[in-house]
């Protein structure tokens, strides 16, 4: 990819570490399956590619959505809030698994008035994903 970012990167309002927040929603289901960071090399190389590229806060390197697990997200839409400052990504989720515990959706966890409780199943031991 040459250096030269595209033009329409510049309509989003990048925070102040040149990232922008990422919601990546099943298509069909509308399930939030995960939140996520993206800066402008993650947005442009997820059109590029057709599937999910974001920045990795704790590793500081592009992350491709699946790489080690195969759980790829093939990005069917791009939008952006009214504040142009949060992307929506519609994806298709290769394997059904989103979430690096094992399950559908990072957002397994219910609160019930008095703590926390997972309310999503497991669908594949973490330990058989990640080797």
């Amino acid at each position: 990819m040459s250096s030269a970012l595209p033009e329409w990167l510049g309509k989003v309002r990048w925070d102040e570490n040149g990232l922008v927040p990422v919601i990546a929603q099943e298509l069909g289901s509308n399930d939030v399956l995960m939140f996520a960071w993206m800066n402008r090399e993650a947005l442009a190389r997820t059109v590029e590619l057709g599937e999910a590229v974001y920045w990795s806060r704790s590793r500081k390197k592009l992350w491709h959505k699946g790489e080690e697990s195969g759980h790829t997200q093939k990005v069917h839409e791009i939008r952006l809030d009214c504040d142009e400052d949060v992307v929506l990504l519609k994806v298709e989720q290769a394997g059904a698994i989103a979430c690096h515990t094992g399950r559908h959706s990072c957002f397994f966890q219910q609160f019930d008035g008095n703590g926390w409780h997972a309310v999503e199943p497991v669908l594949k031991d973490p330990e058989r994903i990640y080797k």
